[in-house]
């Protein structure tokens, strides 16, 4: 069974994670989206309005598991049984940075693959970060988030 962990702080999940979701399901067996807590960091939206969220806009789609995990994302997808990661790419930071994590997570993973899929133009701009900051700043968000996260902000 070829199962992938989508990783992320998912705060929240974008109209740009969704849509790498979507085009990522045909490749795998099973897509974990795993919202990996530390608890070093102050987040916008507690985890389980976060889970929520992203069982909401997955609600319909069985290949699809939500769950949270602490410590290393290698070791998660190895208690799970995973062997890949999915990561988008949305512009060449990205990769570069990217690139390194997924060549320690290899090692660390103990040979977990890491597939990219490039944003589509249509996301490119979004990230949670920026959209955590809209939402803090009091613009509108919305054409950037999926219908679980509007009716609740």
């Amino acid at each position: 069974m070829k199962i992938a962990v989508f990783p992320g702080s998912f705060d929240p999940i974008t109209t740009g994670h969704v849509d790498l979701v979507k085009r990522a399901l045909p490749l795998f067996d099973k897509i974990y989206i795993a919202i990996g807590v530390n608890s070093q960091k102050k987040y916008l939206n507690d985890l389980d309005t976060r889970l929520r969220w992203i069982k909401e806009t997955f609600a319909n789609e069985e290949k699809v598991v939500v769950d949270s995990f602490e410590k290393l994302t290698a070791h998660y997808c190895q208690r799970i049984g995973a062997r890949y990661l999915l990561r988008g790419l949305r512009n060449a930071s990205d990769f570069d940075y990217e690139k390194t994590i997924s060549q320690l997570n290899d090692i660390v993973g103990g040979g977990l693959e890491t597939v990219f899929l490039i944003s589509r133009p249509a996301y490119s701009h979004i990230s949670s970060t920026i959209v955590r900051e809209i939402i803090k700043g009091g613009g509108d968000a919305s054409s950037f988030l999926p219908e679980a996260v509007l009716k609740d902000i």
